[in-house]
């Protein structure tokens, strides 16, 4: 590639971390200027196995990775959130160029802290906001209007990890750094209930926010789920988008100009509004000879497939290179912990209000 070889190192190889580690290799097997020379685990029984599968250095801590000398030009930080700002200030200050997973930190002063450490060193600071890199989002962007209202849905079965922190920056914080990157706007209102089920921190959340351009979110993210789920639907003038980031698959539905002839009132005053949801979709679907009702238009839009990790690591290594701002932000990835930490705020009121104080153990 005529270029120098980038030599990277994973702190974190716990449950996620290990996918940074196997993309990592499969760039440098590929030929993509990228060396996989170090790990941080302080887990003896992960660091041993990772150890001998890539055949690499695995430190207890960043600072014996740091005092090894291995020359590393940058790093990802997948350690438990409460750790992010210790060992991303760390790397910071070493001089090495991060991606940190989501969220960025615990705290906004520890968040402002990394940005300000990142600015000072000079560094690329990119968090690792996955979905952004999702190939539905990446095509649906260039076709944005005017989003007036959101419904996001993220539901996964219980499994005993990242429980160091709630379902909000578990989960939803993915949805909201997706949502205020598409609606462009302040926060204006948050509103918000959540629950412990199977852990002493919030499992299951139910959030509506408004924004001040008048757009409305509404977002559930719950980790005692029976299913997976994973979708964003949201409107804008005369248009319909459907994102299902675990299919990787896109829909948009345009409302042509003028209300359908024989459509049932109730669906033309929702046409002339701009606003239609699945069920009316079915009954106009239904209302017509075979194929799409009159007056809308079913757009599939062309997805390049890929792994969003795979695509997130490969758009980070190239900032690194260009010195380019990260696709995703430090400062965005700061935003989306401001709004997550207002939510848990909300949260916290609206279970003192309903008397379920007792319901959240301390520090939860």
């Amino acid at each position: 590639m005529g270029q120098p070889i980038l030599r990277v190192a994973v702190a974190g190889a716990g449950a996620f971390g290990k996918n940074h580690l196997r993309v990592y290799r499969e760039l440098e097997a590929a030929g993509e200027g990228v060396a996989l020379v170090a790990a941080v685990e302080p887990d003896p029984a992960r660091a041993a196995d990772h150890a001998a599968r890539y055949g690499i250095p695995v430190f207890a801590t960043p600072d014996e990775l740091l005092a090894a000398d291995l020359h590393i030009d940058a790093a990802t930080v997948a350690v438990p959130t409460v750790h992010h700002h210790a060992v991303a200030a760390a790397l910071l200050g070493a001089g090495l160029d991060l991606l940190v997973e989501k969220p960025l930190a615990a705290t906004l002063a520890e968040a402002d802290d990394l940005l300000a450490l990142a600015a000072k060193h000079a560094r690329i600071l990119q968090p690792g906001h996955l979905e952004r890199f999702n190939p539905a989002v990446l095509a649906v962007q260039p076709q944005l209007r005017r989003p007036m209202f959101f419904e996001s849905h993220r539901l996964s079965i219980f499994t005993p990890r990242a429980l160091d922190v709630d379902v909000v920056l578990d989960l939803m914080i993915h949805d909201l750094d997706i949502v205020l990157t598409f609606a462009a706007s302040p926060v204006r209102e948050v509103r918000a209930v959540g629950l412990p089920i199977l852990s002493p921190k919030v499992d299951i959340a139910n959030v509506r926010v408004e924004f001040e351009s008048g757009c409305v979110a509404n977002f559930t993210a719950s980790r005692v789920s029976t299913e997976r789920v994973r979708k964003l639907r949201f409107f804008e003038p005369r248009q319909y988008v459907s994102i299902d980031y675990a299919r990787q698959d896109l829909l948009v539905i345009r409302m042509e100009p003028g209300v359908p002839e024989g459509v049932p009132p109730e669906i033309a005053a929702a046409i002339a509004a701009g606003k239609v949801d699945p069920a009316m979709l079915a009954k106009l679907a239904a209302a017509g000879t075979g194929g799409p009702a009159p007056g809308l238009s079913f757009v599939k839009p062309t997805i390049a497939p890929g792994e969003p990790l795979r695509l997130e690591i490969q758009a980070f290594l190239d900032s690194v290179r260009t010195r380019r701002e990260p696709r995703v932000t430090a400062r965005q990835g700061r935003e989306a912990l401001a709004l997550a930490l207002e939510i848990q705020s909300s949260m916290a009121a609206h279970a003192h209000r309903a008397g379920l104080d007792n319901f959240f153990a301390p520090g939860a």
